[in-house]
């Protein structure tokens, strides 16, 4: 059965280009996005990690770690981050985990039960481990997404849904389409009127179902 949203994923313990890791600690209190990617020294994985560590300040604003998986060797990660920092003019210092067993790939239903690597593995084995993955400071999933080998990830929209995300935890609120921070936000239907009014202000009403409020942030 598939990771679904609001699942609490699993605390996987893994090695990682830097030592040991178990996953849940590894989150702590913080947000956190795993990034996977099917095969090290690939050209669209590349140019991804080097945007991930050219937002190494991003981040660290919005209290999330990120973490990267891919089905190599700790070592090869090690060697791989040359390239990429070279490439991104940003140091790479978030972890790699190796997943050489396929089991994290398969712990998150990138990849079925009973798949394997071959001895001389190709991206196109794995080409499937390419998902982004939200993970609240509950453990649980609040969102995911899958790329195929050939479209690089937008970073634009991983910082943006991440926004929306932290912006609407635990709070009776939601962002609509194209929502960045400062636009307004629609108000759950939990609350009648009178109590969302009471809590977030005046309302644009545009349908009895669909309310707006200023954003509360």
């Amino acid at each position: 059965m598939g990771l679904r949203i609001n699942d609490t994923v699993p605390n996987f313990t893994a090695e990682t280009d830097q030592g040991e890791i178990k996953f849940h600690d590894f989150i702590g209190d913080s947000w956190a996005i795993l990034f996977s990617h099917p095969k090290d020294f690939t050209p669209v994985c590349t140019t991804e990690f080097g945007a991930v560590a050219q937002l190494a300040d991003e981040w660290e604003k919005r209290n999330t770690k990120v973490i990267g998986i891919s089905v190599d060797s700790a070592e090869d990660h090690r060697k791989w981050k040359g390239d990429i920092e070279s490439f991104a003019g940003a140091k790479a210092g978030f972890p790699i985990i190796a997943d050489q067993g396929l089991e994290v790939a398969k712990m998150f239903d990138m990849l079925p039960a009973e798949a394997h690597l071959p001895d001389q593995p190709t991206p196109a084995d794995s080409a499937t481990v390419r998902s982004v993955f939200i993970v609240g400071p509950d453990k649980k999933l609040k969102l995911s997404m899958t790329y195929p080998m050939t479209i690089g990830r937008n970073f634009a929209e991983v910082l943006r849904a991440l926004d929306a995300l932290q912006a609407t935890y635990e709070k009776p609120i939601a962002a609509p389409a194209n929502w960045v921070p400062g636009q307004d936000v629609i108000v759950a239907l939990s609350l009648d009127d009178a109590a969302a009014e009471e809590k977030y202000g005046k309302l644009d009403k545009k349908l009895p179902y669909l309310r707006f409020a200023k954003d509360p942030s």
